[in-house]
């Protein structure tokens, strides 16, 4: 066997080989909200951007989203908060984390105060589809709403409409 060949299987050894993402839990200061599943905080003198994990509210143009963004603030903005990850990261590289504010869920409060979907697509989580069920039922915050729709259906028709 010659050298190229060794270091070629080398190489896809080592492709093959890919660190799990690590799951990591740490204490933060909420310094931002850009939306109502989006937070910034700081740790350690670092921000990072953090995307609440199983959840999708409104878009801040979409009917609730200025108040679902205005909920989020009021909840945890100024706060020490506890962000739980596995360490994934989605297309746009924030941190996917559930979020707790004085030891509760950031991300099942959105949900059942009506500020938030159960993002199906990216979640299983039969907690928080109860969840949103009961606030659908209580016709809580968006879901007084006769015809809500989920944020996943906005931006689709938001972006077919800038082609145009």
């Amino acid at each position: 066997m010659n050298w190229r060949t060794l270091l070629l299987i080398l190489f896809f050894i080592g492709k093959g080989v890919q660190a799990a993402p690590s799951s990591q839990t740490f204490m933060a200061t909420v310094i931002g909200i850009k939306d109502g599943d989006t937070i910034e905080v700081l740790k350690d003198k670092e921000v990072i951007v953090v995307r609440l994990a199983d959840i999708d509210c409104p878009e801040k143009s979409q009917p609730f989203g200025k108040a679902a963004k205005k909920f989020c603030a009021d909840v945890c903005f100024r706060k020490e908060v506890r962000v739980v990850s596995n360490g994934k990261t989605d297309r746009n590289k924030r941190l996917i984390a559930t979020v707790y504010v004085a030891g509760k869920s950031l991300n099942e409060t959105l949900v059942r105060q009506g500020y938030a979907w159960h993002f199906k697509k990216y979640s299983d989580s039969k907690p928080i589809a109860d969840m949103e069920l009961e606030a659908r039922r209580k016709r809580v915050g968006l879901w007084a709403d006769s015809h809500p729709v989920p944020p996943w259906v906005w931006r689709k028709g938001k972006a077919a409409n800038s082609i145009r």
